[in-house]
């Protein structure tokens, strides 16, 4: 049997006595393999489009998708293969043995040969054929047509090849959307009565043509069931594919709840781990490093607890002996005139540096307080401009050369009045020891913040004259005890003048700022909403 060959299509109406000249296309290609399934679509408590249980439920079906598709592909290929063959070498075989049984007598009768070729036809495996025959110019056939237009010049060209044996040869044809079988054998006769001698050509060809729809029609049956074969399955694959995500997810979702439980200061939190997997080991690590993390923490709140507690237990022992010592240093200082001027000069300085302890001492117990949660406030309202010119009074800073107070009369606030005293004081002490003169006092109201809906707010501005604050100290200004600012003098306060101010601030809950104006200076700006 001769292998089969893959000719062209022809647009032409398919059937007998098509013009000639027409091309074809192969039938033996399997076609194209399974629709693709449609994705499924997770639907989560958080829709988020790219999550994790997106990707992993995508990823499931795109395996289980390319599985089907490649297991249906294969069976197609094999199975349309199985069946075409299987119909082709019947047909064949049948075709072969009723042209090797033919009798005819040469010269040949067109009626004579055409009975025979129509009885052909009605034989034929495992359907009837068209069956058509050519010797010479001779055409006949078994229909009302003696040539047919699926017939190939490349079947004509192998069934009349002359070199060696005459030999079967077959093609499978699509004709506009039809395909068929076609077959070609050579009739032959013996020229000796031994049959190893090679048998010779007649001249006569005979051609059958056979339609492989009912063949096509169960190859697209068994198309349509292997695509219908892959939904179910992908929707059974949606299922591990939702249980292998929340396996995965569940613990992920554990850890994003402890992590920002952490986050809210529960050091205590732990995650529930069980299994050997990589999941299981990170929460095991987790829960490792929580507690790691608590008790270096815990470490750490014991050790400021206890440096809290030694400042404000010092401040406070410190108290009683301070204001003996300031009682006896006004004393002194009273009767300095008195005395030679070294020891005058000795209990100066004695007064003035016990004057300075006290303040620290007593800037350490108000910061102690702070930390503590222990500072309340004693609201009252009050003139804001009233406070604020008994404060510059007590004092004495009323030079107006020195200090300036542009205050906006009639702006009344509920305000805790010592500690708003101490915010004013604070800020232009501040001004006067690490500024120049003039230090202006502003107080107005904002009314900005009233206008799009919110609270007026109580503003409280101290500016200077002086060289401004450094750019690269002023974000710690308001730290404890920070002292490095190069451009200004040397402080001979505490180091927690502005700390607590900030803190005073923010009892109010307002804020403070500390900036540089454009025309030279230091502006520190006090917002308390009203």
């Amino acid at each position: 049997m001769h292998p089969r060959e893959e000719p062209g299509t022809d647009p032409a109406d398919p059937g007998d006595g098509a013009p000639a000249g027409t091309a074809y296309t192969t039938a033996a290609a399997p076609g194209d393999g399974p629709a693709a399934p449609r994705r499924a679509r997770a639907r989560l408590r958080r829709p988020r489009p790219f999550g994790l249980r997106t990707r992993m439920v995508f990823a499931f079906l795109l395996v289980a998708a390319v599985g089907c598709g490649t297991t249906a592909a294969l069976t197609y290929r094999a199975a349309r293969s199985a069946i075409l063959e299987q119909t082709q070498n019947t047909a064949v075989s049948a075709f072969r043995e009723q042209v090797d049984a033919l009798n005819v007598a040469l010269p040949l009768e067109e009626e004579a040969l055409q009975d025979t070729l129509r009885t052909m036809a009605r034989q034929g495996k495992p359907r009837t054929w068209r069956v058509y025959a050519e010797y010479g110019t001779l055409r006949v056939s078994s229909t009302d047509r003696p040539v047919s237009s699926v017939l190939t010049p490349e079947l004509r060209a192998r069934a009349h090849q002359r070199e060696g044996t005459p030999h079967t040869s077959f093609q499978r044809v699509v004709k506009n959307g039809t395909p068929y079988l076609t077959m070609a054998v050579p009739a032959v006769f013996r020229t000796h009565a031994d049959k190893s001698i090679a048998p010779q050509p007649s001249g006569l060809v005979v051609y059958a043509v056979m339609e492989l729809s009912e063949e096509e029609a169960n190859v697209e049956a068994m198309l349509t069931a292997a695509r219908d074969g892959a939904l179910p399955a992908l929707a059974i694959a949606l299922i591990p594919a939702l249980l292998a995500a929340r396996g995965v997810l569940r613990p992920v979702r554990e850890l994003r709840h402890a992590a920002h439980s952490m986050g809210r200061g529960r050091l205590d939190t732990r995650i529930h781990a069980k299994g050997s997997d990589e999941l299981s080991d990170l929460a095991r690590t987790f829960n490792e490093s929580a507690a790691e993390l608590e008790r270096s923490v815990t470490e750490l709140r014991r050790a400021e607890a206890r440096a809290r507690r030694f400042a404000s237990d010092v401040s406070h022992e410190l108290r009683t002996p301070l204001a003996g010592m300031l009682a006896v240093t006004e004393v002194l200082d009273e009767d300095a005139g008195a005395l030679d001027s070294d020891t005058a000069r000795a209990v100066r300085l004695i007064s003035a540096e016990t004057v300075k302890l006290a303040v620290l001492v007593e800037d350490l117990m108000e910061i102690s307080r702070f930390d503590a949660r222990a500072a309340e406030l004693h609201t009252d309202e009050v003139d804001v401009a009233d406070c604020v010119r008994k404060t510059l009074a007590a004092r004495r800073w009323t030079d107006p050369e020195q200090v300036h107070a542009a205050l906006g009369e009639g702006i009344r606030a509920r305000l805790d009045p010592r500690r708003f005293d101490v915010v004013v004081a604070n800020l232009v002490g501040n001004a006067l020891r690490h500024g120049r003169a003039l230090v202006t006092v502003r107080v107005y109201v904002d009314d900005a913040d009233e206008n799009a809906g919110g609270d007026a707010t109580l503003v409280v501005q101290v500016s200077d004259r002086g060289p401004g604050i450094h750019p690269d100290v002023l974000p710690h200004v308001f730290e404890r005890f920070y002292k490095a600012d190069p451009a200004r003098a040397r402080s001979a306060g505490s180091g927690l003048g502005l700390a607590i101010t900030q803190e005073n601030v923010r009892l109010h809950g307002g804020t403070v700022e500390a900036a540089n104006h454009p025309a030279g200076g230091a502006v520190f700006t006090v917002r308390i909403p009203l």
